[in-house]
């Protein structure tokens, strides 16, 4: 069908961060028109020494935080299958915050709603970034037939099992 596009996902070799940030400065230019980390859809965390890793929206199958939503704030695109959030809507209120399995979204700095990853309409920044800085960290690809659920993981978690992919079993102990 001409026009119709299937809906994309941001593919992720975690291992492979440096830790570099670029991605969250990519986001925030491109959503809040200045370099603002904290305003950033797409956070880099680094938990344990070495193991920095990019978490942001993993567009579950199921959606649990647009169905947690009471105000319906909450929005999936149909072109990207991105969650959209509608920020008139939005009161803030946490509850797809605790919906996530990963606590993904997360309230803007100063404003009164949350913000999560929309895949900028399709042309995801992060992953142009990344990939422009030769890490390929972060991949553009069709959203059929991913695990989705592997990424949708609170911090801690994917933390902990870099830092034993990366370092071994014995690394579990100090986490």
């Amino acid at each position: 069908m001409a026009g119709k596009t299937e809906p994309i996902w941001i593919a992720r070799e975690l291992s492979r961060c440096s830790g570099c940030r670029k991605c969250e400065i990519a986001c925030s230019l491109s959503h809040e028109k200045r370099i603002w980390p904290e305003a950033s859809r797409i956070r880099v965390f680094m938990l344990v020494p070495g193991t920095d890793f990019p978490h942001f929206c993993v567009q579950c199958r199921d959606y649990p935080c647009v169905e947690a939503c009471p105000v319906k704030a909450l929005s999936i695109s149909k072109r990207t299958g991105a969650v959209l959030v509608n920020k008139k809507k939005c009161t803030a209120c946490g509850i797809c915050v605790d919906a996530c399995p990963g606590r993904i979204p997360h309230l803007h700095p100063v404003e009164e709603h949350v913000i999560i990853c929309d895949l900028c309409r399709g042309n995801p920044q992060c992953v142009k970034v990344c990939r422009e800085g030769g890490w390929n960290v972060l991949e553009t690809v069709s959203r059929s037939n991913r695990t989705y659920e592997v990424y949708a993981r609170k911090p801690e978690d994917t933390a902990r099992d870099l830092a034993v992919k990366m370092y071994g079993e014995k690394a579990e102990e100090f986490i």
